[in-house]
């Protein structure tokens, strides 16, 4: 699944001995990594001893854990840092495809380690400048000892199935002509069941059933977490929250809306997994 930690890469919280002295180095300018152009339709996570070896000084760095036994940092660089044209600034999103598949992957988990240590300079309790935690990915505040740990917000999906037909939406953000999976976040004291049957409702009217789980995924748009579900329709009309959802209805394999979500999305996974399914009846 994109962006979950492939299996040569072993997280960590701390620096350990190890036999290379370079280390992958994930830097981000804002919401931006830099990466290195290698060929034409390629890109690379810049490999080196420390960034002041490319010009580039950070903010704080963390070490994230270590690929094929190699060190793997995250840091932040001041906005202030100059545009160079021996490397390249770009959002994750554009990056699928260009750069090595486990490298994306385990950008998405620099990102939202970068993002949280950003967004968390201060104690919310007190106020006091927080400081990292020895051995253990939390900021803790020196004077009231609050620990601020990384924060996921746990998001649902869910494809909804109506005999030979399933619900697709767009949202108001969406790309013209891209219809996709109901989706949003859970909720205090929800469970995630509870979430797609309060999600469903709220944004298209109708009742589900039958709720089964299909995969999940990390998503470092900034910090969820991806839940994708199947379910069964129950009851109800089509009647939109325009707040929420510009559009939906229901398609089938005959008749599917202009553009589906992009591969980088689970969302694509359970359409497929949906069009299997009814092909397979």
């Amino acid at each position: 699944m994109i962006f979950s930690a492939p299996e040569r890469f072993i997280p960590a919280a701390k620096d350990a001995e190890i036999s290379s002295s370079k280390a992958f180095w994930f830097l981000f300018k804002k919401n931006e990594l830099l990466v290195f152009a290698s060929s034409v339709n390629r890109l690379e996570v810049p490999y080196i001893k420390d960034p002041s070896d490319i010009a580039i000084s950070i903010v704080a760095r963390q070490c994230i854990g270590h690929y094929d036994g190699k060190p793997c940092y995250t840091a932040e660089v001041p906005d202030s840092t100059q545009k160079n044209d021996d490397f390249i600034w770009s959002g994750l999103r554009s990056l699928y495809g260009k750069l090595d598949d486990d490298l994306f992957a385990i950008s998405g988990r620099a990102y939202q380690i970068a993002d949280w240590y950003r967004n968390h300079q201060f104690c919310g309790r007190c106020g006091e400048r927080n400081k990292l935690q020895d051995g253990e990915r939390c900021l803790i505040c020196p004077s009231c000892s609050l620990p601020h740990y990384p924060k996921i917000a746990p998001a649902i999906m869910v494809m909804i199935k109506k005999g030979q037909e399933f619900l697709l939406a767009r949202s108001h953000h969406f790309i013209p002509g891209m219809y996709s999976a109901l989706a949003g976040f859970a909720e205090p004291g929800e469970t995630l069941e509870q979430t797609v049957h309060r999600e469903v409702h709220e944004e298209v009217g109708i009742r589900v059933k039958n709720i089964r789980y299909f995969a999940s995924q990390p998503w470092p748009f900034p910090h969820s977490l991806m839940i994708a579900f199947h379910a069964d329709y129950a009851s109800g009309e089509i009647n939109i929250d325009p707040n929420e959802i510009e559009d939906a209805g229901w398609f089938s394999a005959t008749k599917l809306p202009e553009r589906l979500p992009g591969p980088i999305s689970i969302s694509q996974k359970l359409i497929i997994d949906t069009l299997r399914r009814l092909k397979s009846v």
